[in-house]
């Protein structure tokens, strides 16, 4: 049994209030909401000039999600969302956690906090050391920082034994920087939060059309006939989203939403951009809601291909693009041979829905010719979520629906720019050509051996392989699965080392020494000594564009990311190619080295400059599909869910709250499921609780079952929800103790933070 620690979220209720369900997002509420949380943090005057550039052009870019902003015209009463302005506002708090903050609390009663109550905190405005022994963090200067670490890593055996994890809001800028050194230093090990989110997508779209990511733009939701939204809440994660799909929906598209739950934002919205739609009755989003089991979508998808090759033979030449099929695809015939060995009565339970219900999504495909497949998490962490995403390649590609306009995947991330992070090397299973070139560029041999991802790194800390941390950003504890077996892996550590804004859990669950050191944020002013700096980023549809800050630092004492990198590397690397100090002094220079080592990049400083930015090469998007093993767009064989599932046992899959984004806790509402002022809750379908006797918010343990280990989540309330039987969905961090740490994807490694077994037991 795993022994609870200070890793986890203490068990502390808030006072929870159960309310109505709203019928509508966004709206009144949405703008009352953005607007207390920016005043309560920053003020009323500071709060207007932050959102009066947030996500504009030569504006600063939001911190929050990758939705990308309009190419043209950007909306002048709000081009942001809700969680966007929480965000910032967070970011530009006028909380500080200074030196004489830590000198007053201990790491040990800090950690006692809520995950809540310790981002509220504040900014970090020093360099702070925590020696070994010791319970306070003390002030240090960023030379002694660099060089204490600098000592730590070249005293390791191999450069193999440092890991050097990413978060998903590092610019392109830093992140170029940050691989260069890491690969100078001497290793790959540069686990990312992809590894946790969109690696299965990005290993499915590759193998099957040759670029992990995905094919379509912004406009293309103005010309399709059909959008398929698969796992994913937009009203809470990247809101923005909405307006795409209303703009869809003015121009005759239909939409599809599949998950298991009914998700306010994908039902009905109110502009938040035309304050003339703020009341009223709202635009109606979803067609067609198909309430599928946690883990059911292969089952579900399969079914449509066999509705969709029933129609076809009945028809021919009604539903499959054949010309598109012979001259662009490679395995149909292994498809159509797979189909055949399943049977619909077979794959029908697995769902948890009517074949009438499957059948009416089947004839919308069918009779749409273009159409756009949209998925975020709720796809990605399960053990088969590469067949899953590889299952909507082949809808795609039996109705030609890749490379055209209105027609397309589109995996939404969830960072800032964690899609640009990968572009820059962030990964660490680089492909050859990208390190031959990065060698060539910097007169040095970068090592080939594939480095750890997150899962394979926390498992290399835990059996003393790898001995210092080093986090560019993020909130790693609290991100990670197993959170306890992750908190023993990091403490076995010489050395962690956080690059953050704002104080979080991972700066309390450290190594025998620990760092942290307090960086710029997005908004604020980047001042190298040759003037004000920008930086760049690329959001979820391949567009590159620049971002810079308009508020005066936090402190006098913070570094940018790349300012950080180069100190870093200046301290330790004996030897080096590069001139760090001159890179950093004009970013311009970085993007220069960027230009020459990575395709597409061509004209870097003048095409950034151009407000909308410019967009990376795509060759999906352009029906070129060579960098696949076969040259053409590769159909797949794919298996549906292997869960079995006892009588008294359910399947978990966490969440986030409307208050939350990633890991960071804006408040305690989730105010789109009726749910305030509490986040210790288990949403359980109303028949399971009657099964185990529960009645509305009795206390409840939770725990989770693999491999004959079992892992334990105490406290939590009984909400009776809409969700398929046997279903359950909490928030993390508070459930992700219970995800094992060998629960992973297949092929991606990613954990399966969406597909727990568990069981319930009433306190």
């Amino acid at each position: 049994m795993i022994k609870k620690t200070d890793a986890q979220p203490p068990e502390k209720f808030t006072g929870i209030e159960l309310t109505d369900i709203p019928k509508s997002a966004v709206g009144v509420k949405a703008i009352k909401s953005s607007l207390n949380h920016v005043v309560g943090e920053v003020g009323l005057v500071k709060g207007i000039k932050l959102l009066k550039n947030l996500n504009q052009k030569y504006g600063f870019d939001c911190p929050g999600c990758a939705w990308p902003d309009p190419d043209e015209k950007r909306a002048f009463l709000a081009e942001y969302c809700e969680n966007g302005a929480k965000a910032v506002a967070e970011e530009a708090t006028k909380n500080r956690v200074s030196p004489m903050f830590f000198s007053t609390y201990s790491v040990p009663n800090l950690a006692k906090l809520s995950d809540y109550e310790i981002g509220k905190k504040g900014r970090i405005t020093q360099p702070v050391y925590l020696p070994e022994g010791a319970n306070h963090y003390k002030e240090i200067s960023w030379k002694d920082a660099f060089s204490l670490i600098a000592d730590e890593l070249n005293g390791l055996d191999s450069p193999d034994e440092a890991i050097f994890y990413t978060s998903g809001r590092t610019s392109n800028e830093a992140a170029f920087l940050y691989q260069l050194f890491v690969r100078q230093f001497g290793t790959n090990n540069l686990p990312d939060c992809s590894n946790m989110c969109h690696e299965s997508s990005g290993a499915a779209l590759s193998e099957t059309l040759g670029i992990g990511k995905g094919s379509i733009t912004l406009d293309d939701f103005n010309h399709t006939d059909l959008i398929i939204v698969m796992g994913q809440n937009p009203g809470t994660n990247h809101p923005r989203m909405l307006t795409a799909l209303g703009e869809a929906k003015k121009n005759g598209s239909k939409i599809i939403t599949i998950n298991p739950l009914p998700e306010v934002g994908l039902m009905n919205y109110k502009d938040p951009q035309n304050p003339l739609k703020w009341v009223g009755s709202g635009q109606d989003l979803t067609d067609l809601f198909l309430q599928v089991k946690i883990n059911g979508d292969v089952a579900l998808l399969k079914i449509i291909l066999k509705l969709m090759l029933k129609k076809e033979e009945d028809t021919p030449y009604s539903v499959f693009d054949y010309d598109f099929i012979k001259n662009k695809t490679h395995g149909i015939e292994d498809l159509l041979d797979d189909l055949e060995t399943y049977s619909i009565d077979y794959l029908v339970p697995q769902t948890g829905l009517s074949l009438e219900k499957i059948k009416e999504a089947a004839d919308l495909i069918i009779n749409k010719k273009k159409v756009i497949i949209c998925w975020a998490m709720g796809l990605t962490q399960h053990k088969n979520s590469v067949d899953t995403i590889r299952e909507i390649v082949n809808i795609l590609l039996l109705k030609g629906s890749i490379g055209k306009q209105g027609a397309g995947t589109c995996p939404v991330r969830g960072h800032s720019n964690v899609q640009g992070d990968r572009t820059m090397g962030i990964w660490e299973k680089m492909s050859d050509d990208f390190l031959d070139k990065l060698d060539a560029n910097f007169n040095f041999k970068s090592p080939r051996k594939h480095g750890f991802d997150v899962v394979n790194s926390i498992e290399a800390m835990h059996k003393n392989k790898a001995k210092v941390f080093f986090g560019m950003g993020g909130n790693f504890v609290s991100a990670t699965p197993d959170t306890e077996f992750t908190a023993e892996a990091l403490r076995k550590c010489n050395l962690t080392v956080h690059v953050s804004t704002k104080l979080n859990r991972s700066h309390l669950i450290h190594g025998k020494k620990a760092l942290i050191l307090p960086c710029l944020g997005r908004s604020e002013k980047d001042i190298q000594s040759t003037g004000e700096q920008f930086i760049s980023v690329e959001n979820s549809m391949g567009v590159i564009h620049n971002s810079q800050g308009h508020l005066n630092p936090a402190s006098e004492h913070l570094l940018s990311e790349p300012a950080i990198v180069a100190g870093l590397a200046n301290a330790t690397l004996k030897k080096s190619s590069v001139n760090w100090t001159k890179l950093v002094s004009n970013y311009d220079f970085i993007r220069n080295e960027i230009e020459a080592v990575i395709p597409g990049f061509e004209n870097y400083n003048e095409r950034v400059r151009v407000g909308k930015g410019f967009y990376l090469p795509n060759n999906a998007r352009e029906n070129d599909f060579k960098p696949t093993n076969t040259g053409k767009a590769n159909f797949s064989i794919n298996s549906p869910s292997e869960i079995k599932l006892e009588e008294n046992q359910f399947i978990l899959m966490t969440i986030r709250t409307h208050d939350q984004f990633n890991t960071t806790i804006y408040g305690l509402n989730d105010r789109y499921r009726g749910v305030l002022n509490e986040r210790r809750v288990i949403f359980m379908n109303p028949k399971d609780m009657q099964k185990l006797h529960l009645e509305k918010l009795d206390l409840v343990d939770l725990t989770s079952h693999f491999n004959g280990e079992v892992r334990e989540a105490k406290g939590f309330l009984a909400i009776p929800y809409s969700i398929p039987e046997q279903c359950t969905a909490t928030y993390f961090p508070e459930a992700n103790v219970l995800v094992p740490i060998k629960s992973t994807a297949d092929i991606s490694n990613t954990p399966n933070s969406k597909s727990t077994i568990i069981t319930i037991k009433k306190r």
